[in-house]
């Protein structure tokens, strides 16, 4: 059994007084562990195992804090037992009112009478539902963590029984089984089958679907690698224009999934966008971990991601700084790098992106949830064993932020209805999931979203701490209404530790659709504003107030805050190999054209 760190509630590898984000060697298996410390580690893996490193701890603590408050708190109860008896008077009178007192006189008058029926039952149970979850808030003295966390877990056992989710609560589904003589239930149960063995490993993922689209109707922006290291390839776009702005543009997506949701389909690629527009443009493609990866750091992703690209393009286009973009997690990377570089004095940045990425984690949003001590050390119990977070697991954590769209609407859609859609390229992607080192993605827990060690001023970079405030290149904040993932509200806030120009801008949409908004996706909209380092600061409220508001995509608003910090144009350069210290494609090696090697690696198991 391979070693972990002896307290699984501590940093790994990382003591709890240690803030370095880099690696540092594991604990031997050897190394003095007596019976006990053994007993209890292996009780965690079994629970680790059985639970898909969920920890029961910290969701029966949430509910044992409410319950124990609500217990204390007599006027409480009775207020929400009156509550609950008048809506459910209100809801009984607006059944008979608004689906009528008569009886049916046809077999149409009763199935329209059914299907009204059956939609109120529907409204009147999101009601519930919506009460319900805020009830869990009321109690005083339950902690705000424990408030969320069993809202959640509500939510989630209510969302199963909605009645939309089965046939004789489903209104459309019961008028297609009449249409189609039950044909799509028959449908609906082979794909119920598929999804089945496919869960239970019986039968491939269907992972190399999506790798053939890879080239062809998925990341098509012609471009080849020119540098290659352990972790990353490094893609240069080829120019479209003759002439191009003097700074490159650098993109350091996340890598919970892979980097072309930036180039999706032609229609629809931010990157073929900015091509088109006179950029040179530079993407990170990560390599997707496997068990021999395991101790690959935070830091090494800041030093083999985000340096080891930057120094790439340096060979390639000597002395010119560079517009860094951070996508996500990569936001949060960049933001760290930055730091550490202007604490160095390196003008490396001609300005900083990020989109919809955190540098402060107070205020993380739903993700919350999973995130506390017990929560990390079944975590850590359970990447132990494999050196990884498999991808499936992650992609499971997030569909339940949105379990009514991406879980529920979905079984609905195909088992009820016996219907599969055809994916589009978004959806293709959402699939193409990755893994996580069980070093940095430890770290990275704890020391972001858990400890918030940044934005306070405990992260150390070489030795030395970093600090938001240290970077002085312009910034450009991107936040989307509906995130799940990055609230907006949580992005905002490079407002308050940035000692420097920043551009914010907030579009409506989601994490990923409100991101991926060419000019021409309909119902678009965006507001942004510019805060000087000498204005003062306003809540996220009171700029909105102030905010421009712009119909359509903020792609063109972005183009044209990048183009107002780049310093000219120049002639495009012919593509060619970044040599940098051995860590290159190998000596006599062509370019390889993009997409590249490591976006096609597959999470097999």
């Amino acid at each position: 059994m391979n070693a972990i760190p002896r307290s699984l509630a501590t940093p790994v590898p990382d003591s709890p007084a240690d803030t370095s984000i880099a690696g540092g060697d594991e604990p031997s298996p050897t190394g003095g562990l007596d019976l006990v410390d053994s007993i209890d580690r292996h009780i965690w893996h079994v629970l680790a195992r059985a639970t898909h490193g969920a920890s029961p701890i910290a969701i029966s603590t949430a509910w044992y804090d409410w319950l124990a408050h609500i217990a204390i708190s007599p006027g409480l109860r009775a207020q929400l037992t009156l509550e609950a008896r008048a809506m459910a008077f209100e809801h009984w009178k607006q059944f008979w009112i608004q689906t009528g007192f008569t009886l049916p006189r046809s077999p149409e008058e009763f199935g329209a009478l059914t299907e009204a029926r059956l939609k109120f039952i529907q409204t009147a149970y999101d009601e519930w539902v919506t009460w319900l979850t805020q009830s869990t808030a009321r109690p005083v003295g339950v902690s705000r963590v424990h408030a969320e966390r069993t809202s959640f877990s509500l939510r989630q056992v209510l969302e199963a029984f909605h009645p939309r989710n089965f046939l004789l609560g489903n209104p459309e589904a019961l008028r297609t089984t009449a249409d189609e003589a039950g044909a799509n239930l028959m449908r609906g149960l082979g794909y119920f089958v598929e999804d089945l063995s496919d869960a239970a490993r019986l039968s491939p993922r269907p992972e190399a679907d999506t790798s053939s689209d890879l080239g062809k109707t998925l990341a098509t922006t012609p471009g080849k690698v020119i540098y290659r290291n352990r972790l990353i390839e490094l893609i240069q776009y080829e120019p479209t224009t003759s002439q191009v702005k003097r700074e490159p543009i650098l993109i350091t997506p996340a890598w919970i999934m892979k980097y072309y949701i930036l180039d999706l389909s032609a229609q629809s690629s931010l990157v073929k966008y900015l091509v088109d527009n006179g950029f040179t443009v530079f993407m990170i493609s990560w390599h997707n971990p496997g068990p021999d990866d395991r101790n690959l750091s935070f830091d090494d992703y800041r030093q083999l991601g985000v340096l080891a690209a930057l120094e790439a393009i340096d060979a390639v286009l000597p002395g010119i700084p560079v517009h860094a973009v951070g996508y996500c997690l990569g936001g949060t990377l960049l933001s760290v790098a930055a730091a550490g570089l202007a604490r160095e004095e390196k003008t490396r940045l001609a300005s900083m992106t990020l989109l919809a990425a955190q540098t402060d984690f107070t205020e993380p949003g739903e993700l919350a949830v999973y995130i506390d001590e017990a929560q990390l050390a079944a975590l850590d119990a359970d990447m132990e064993s494999h050196g990884y977070l498999d991808g499936d697991q992650m992609a499971a954590a997030f569909a339940l932020l949105r379990s009514r769209d991406l879980i529920w609407r979905r079984i609905q859609t195909e088992y009820l209805l016996g219907q599969r859609g055809e994916q589009i390229d978004l959806v293709k992607w959402n699939e193409d999931v990755t893994r996580m080192p069980y070093r940095m993605h430890s770290q990275y827990l704890r020391h972001f979203f858990l400890n918030n060690d940044f934005v306070q001023g405990r992260l150390t970079v070489d030795g030395h701490p970093v600090a938001v405030s240290d970077i002085r290149a312009p910034i450009f904040g991107l936040g989307t209404t509906k995130d799940h993932v990055a609230p907006w509200r949580s992005v905002f806030k490079i407002h308050l530790f940035a000692d420097t120009e920043v551009t914010f801008a907030l579009t409506n949409g989601g994490h990923n659709a409100g991101v991926v908004s060419p000019p021409d996706h309909p119902h678009r909209t965006h507001w942004i504003h510019t805060k000087f380092d000498c204005d003062h600061y306003v809540d996220p409220y009171q700029w909105k107030t102030q905010a421009e508001e712009r119909e359509g995509s903020w792609w063109p608003s972005w183009r044209d805050w990048l183009a107002g910090k780049s310093t000219g144009q120049r002639k495009p350069k012919a593509l060619k190999r970044a040599d940098i210290d051995g860590n290159m494609l190998a000596s006599g090696d062509a370019l390889a054209e993009a997409p590249g090697l490591y976006v096609r690696e597959v999470a097999t198991r």
